[in-house]
């Protein structure tokens, strides 16, 4: 059985319009109250489980974040994904970036959603859809993304955060003091994005020491913002996935197997959720036996699925036709501690990474929302 949540259950998707429908006093999800402005920290790779396990690094966010502020990210629980579901409101099925490196099928090849972007993948034509951001300015409300320099202008930058003027800040102090200068300027829905500890877990683990220090100066960082935000001003923390250390005898070589990658024409996807793009002239029965043979093998430690069988499920909410082709044939999401790799790629140094995430599990899908300012509970 896949692990969704039911449908209603309170998701990413729903946190981005909640803060703009308070602005002013409207109604949205998660009933919060009105305010004038409205500040949204997404923590790129802060889940759920990780922040509790390392609550006495984070005083101030694990002291403010109850047993009901846990909501649910999207599949794959990925930063593509999860942003553009966050900045759209929409589930990947409608908005399009239904991975990280997905299947563009009209030029034979596998793109990367969050760097890969070139004149056939046009930012605006491949995620169509207005963003809250854009929502926002219709409202007559001022909408700010602040993240790093090296985002301002990227590929995915135009897809997701249309709308908003993107201010940017080195480091993590840098963006919540240009996020007060924004609210000193007057009322605003505000984004502030942190990418550090997402990186820090890649490269050296989220049980790491270096990881550890970045998530001391984010609970500092949120608890200074917090003292001195204008009154009147609502502050949401929350994340796009959460993270799980998986170390280098965990790897699962796919090519290793020959029966697993024959009729596979592209392996796209993430270490811990793999999509199969199969062989374009297969038949339905080749096609149905490679499904068998990757169940076969991993079946034990993976949820392994077709296409169809994952839009049925709603995995990505509704899909919209248009979408159809970039959902990989086969999807082999990691249920135990693995990633899976192909040794024949080109660049292999995805290898060294620790952090892993991209599947169904409760460490990766379980993420916080933290509600500060005028938005705390009595």
């Amino acid at each position: 059985m896949l692990p969704v949540p039911a449908d209603g259950a309170p998701r990413l998707t729903g946190v981005l319009p909640a803060a703009l429908a308070s602005i002013g006093g409207g109604t949205g999800p998660f009933d919060l109250p009105a305010v004038e402005s409205a500040v949204v920290v997404l923590v790129d790779g802060l889940g759920a489980g990780n922040l509790r396990s390392r609550a006495g690094h984070a005083r101030f966010l694990s002291g403010a974040m109850a047993k009901r502020d846990v909501i649910r990210t999207v599949f794959p629980s990925t930063t593509a994904a999860a942003i553009a579901s966050f900045a759209t409101g929409l589930m990947p099925g409608a908005h399009g970036l239904v991975g990280y490196r997905v299947p563009d099928r009209a030029n034979d090849r596998v793109v990367n959603q969050l760097s890969g972007w070139d004149d056939r993948m046009v930012p605006e034509a491949w995620q169509p859809h207005a963003t809250v951001f854009e929502r926002a300015a219709e409202r007559g409300a001022r909408a700010i993304a602040i993240g790093g320099t090296r985002y301002a202008t990227s590929g995915f930058t135009r897809a997701v955060l249309r709308g908003a003027e993107y201010r940017a800040g080195a480091r993590i102090p840098d963006r919540f003091a240009e996020a007060l200068r924004v609210l000193r300027e007057g009322p605003a829905l505000v984004y502030v994005y942190v990418s550090e500890l997402d990186q820090i877990a890649h490269a050296h683990g989220w049980e790491s020491d270096r990881w550890l220090a970045a998530l001391e100066t984010l609970d500092a960082a949120v608890a200074e913002f917090e003292r001195r935000m204008p009154r009147g001003t609502g502050l949401l923390v929350t994340a796009d996935h959460g993270v799980l250390d998986v170390p280098p005898h965990r790897h699962v070589f796919v090519d290793a197997t020959p029966g697993l990658v024959e009729g596979v024409r592209h392996v796209a996807g993430e270490p811990r959720c793999l999509g199969l793009v199969l062989e374009p002239d297969l038949d339905e029965s080749a096609r149905a036996a490679i499904l068998e043979r990757w169940r076969d093998a991993e079946g034990e430690r993976a949820w392994v699925v077709s296409r169809d069988e994952a839009i049925a499920a709603g995995l990505y909410g509704d899909v919209e036709p248009r979408n159809l082709e970039r959902i990989a044939d086969v999807l082999v999401a990691a249920r135990s501690g693995i990633a899976y790799y192909d040794r024949r790629e080109a660049d292999r140094r995805g290898e060294e990474m620790i952090g892993q995430h991209g599947s169904l599990t409760d460490e990766e899908t379980r993420i916080p929302l933290i509600r500060l300012g005028d938005y705390r509970r009595d």
